[in-house]
């Protein structure tokens, strides 16, 4: 059974940075993606940052020089570095994979950053 446990998340003042984790276990095809996604209250999920198992990286237009999205394909596990962080980048964040093999989609259970003014 696929899980993602994302970790890093909490309270920070605007301009500050925090770095989320999310570790992937439990596949039986290598991983092909990993991404992030976050939803605000009341808003729909919406794309941050991805990273393919060759490091090939893309960004959402707000996170361009202030996110930095990593893999370490050895440990299944994804980061994002988060710098200047802004009050609108308050949400919950979620970590997603794809697999190689099937193209299967997985989500992990989000964790909450809260950027305050």
């Amino acid at each position: 059974q696929v899980q993602l446990v994302e970790s890093g998340g909490g309270l920070v003042q605007a301009g500050g940075s925090l770095r989320l984790s999310c570790v992937a276990s439990g596949m039986r095809s290598p991983i092909k993606v990993m991404g992030w996604y976050r939803q605000a209250p009341g808003k729909q999920r919406d794309f941050v940052a991805l990273v393919n198992r060759g490091g090939g990286t893309s960004y959402a237009s707000s996170a361009k020089g202030r996110f930095t999205i990593s893999i370490d394909n050895a440990e299944n596990t994804v980061y994002l570095q988060m710098n200047s962080l802004k009050p609108e980048d308050t949400a919950v964040y979620f970590c997603n994979l794809e697999i190689l093999a099937t193209n299967d989609n997985f989500w992990g259970q989000g964790t909450q950053v809260t950027v305050s003014s």
